[in-house]
């Protein structure tokens, strides 16, 4: 049978699994297990079962658990107040004034978390009511709320880099560094579209406030001084080579716990949850990667990854049309499904044709990151989204229209890594060469 009749018949499988609203995960092992018994003479059953091990069998995932512990930990601490209150007297200055508190506060918490949606419902839980309390233009607020919190999935530790450098073999030493600037760029957007924003539309900001003394600013600053810490201790560790990334995993579990316990918030049952919490998230993204470790080697064995390759290499299509169309197809993909299960689901088919092209694998876990971030804000399966939506009541589609300005700021963010690589590259290749 002709191998694109193949792939169709597969790709409408699967679409069809997923329809039903079974598990990604059972969905990738039916898929795959189908295309072993009618398309493959290798026996399926032991190597699933090899495949499976082995994608569990993997030192590098075990930051994974580490580090979602970590969140639920900090999820259930203080953590916003204080950074709200660490924030906000250095921010009545700037034009947009405490909006830019959501930006920067996503952009601390996404440091030390990793989720994209701990971070919308941490950092939202504390600012959406004080600045609906003191004015502010609401679709503003929720909409950097919901924009600024997709930088849980770019800013290390990050969940996903950790799930896509496993499933590629990549460092994810390398991509942590590597996320830092794109990261940082992405806030630099939002701030500057606020501060924009906030000039053009005077009468949406409620009245300024009376200047706080400077020598209050610096003291409310001691509020950021744990998480700061903890940033330091966790990610500092790792780029200054003294740890792994299990290694500083492990040590931001010790910190979180410390800082919680500090701030009156651990107790026995706050303990258990969290634990409870990583143990489910880490056993779902644990099937996920089973599942697709399978499919991976399936599609191996059938040839289809590869006769894909040489279809998309006859094309003839120059870098900058395969991201563009991959871009397109990421997005729609996005609409359906989650972040973790867009990479595990795409890298075993997407790999050949990006490194056809020539393409840097690290360049390309951030920019796959970047356009898995636009889909956590866009409807009918974003998942900020729906944390937004449980947390002011609105419609879904209503959040979702005003995220839409920071969505188009993520398609900027995008071209510019793809006009300027460095952006992406030049912190790993300076750290990984001292």
């Amino acid at each position: 049978m002709d191998l694109s009749l193949v792939a169709v018949f597969l790709g409408l499988g699967m679409l069809a699994a997923l329809a039903t609203g079974i598990w990604v995960a059972v969905a990738l092992f039916a898929v795959a297990l189908v295309a072993m018994v009618l398309l493959v003479s290798a026996p399926a059953g032991p190597v699933m079962a090899i495949t499976v091990w082995g994608s569990a069998n993997s030192w590098d995932l075990t930051a994974l658990p580490m580090f979602i512990w970590m969140g639920e930990i900090l999820f259930r601490s203080r953590l916003s107040e204080d950074m709200f209150a660490g924030l906000a007297p250095w921010m009545r200055n700037l034009p947009g004034r405490l909006l830019h508190v959501n930006i920067l506060g996503c952009g601390i918490f996404a440091a030390v978390s990793g989720s994209s949606a701990a971070t919308a419902a941490t950092v939202g839980r504390m600012s959406l009511p004080e600045l609906r309390s003191r004015g502010y233009d609401e679709n503003m607020a929720i909409g950097t709320l919901a924009g600024s919190a997709t930088l849980g999935l770019l800013i290390p530790p990050s969940i996903i880099l950790i799930v896509f450098g496993a499933a590629t073999e990549q460092s994810i030493s390398r991509l942590f560094m590597a996320g830092v600037l794109p990261g940082a760029l992405v806030c630099a957007l939002f701030m500057g579209y606020v501060i924009l924003w906030s000039m053009l539309n005077r009468s949406k900001m409620p009245p300024k406030e009376d200047p706080i003394p400077l020598r209050e600013r610096i003291y409310a600053t001691r509020r950021l001084f744990p998480v700061i810490a903890m940033i330091v201790g966790v990610i500092g560790s790792i780029y200054a080579g003294l740890a792994s990334p299990t290694e500083a995993a492990a040590i931001g579990v010790v910190l979180s716990l410390i800082l919680s316990w500090f701030s009156g918030t651990l107790t026995r049952k706050s303990f258990v949850d969290a634990l409870l919490g990583a143990t489910k998230t880490s056993c779902m993204i644990a099937f996920i990667l089973a599942g697709a470790a399978f499919l991976t080697v399936a599609m191996g064995y059938t040839g289809i990854p590869r006769e894909l390759a040489a279809w998309i290499g006859g094309m003839e299509l120059t870098p900058l049309e395969l991201l563009l169309a991959l871009t397109v197809f990421f997005v729609v993909l996005g609409c359906f499904l989650d972040g973790i299960s867009v990479v595990v689901l795409t890298t075993s088919v997407i790999l050949p044709m990006v490194q056809q092209a020539g393409i840097d694998l690290i360049w390309f876990g951030i920019y796959l990151v970047l356009v898995v971030e636009m889909s956590q804000i866009t409807p009918p399966v974003g998942f900020n989204l729906f944390v937004l939506q449980s947390m002011t009541g609105h419609n879904i589609f209503r959040v979702a229209k005003m995220a839409l300005p920071f969505f188009f700021l993520m398609i900027v963010a995008t071209a510019l890594i793809v006009a300027f690589p460095q952006i992406v590259l030049w912190l790993p290749n300076t750290m990984m060469s001292n």
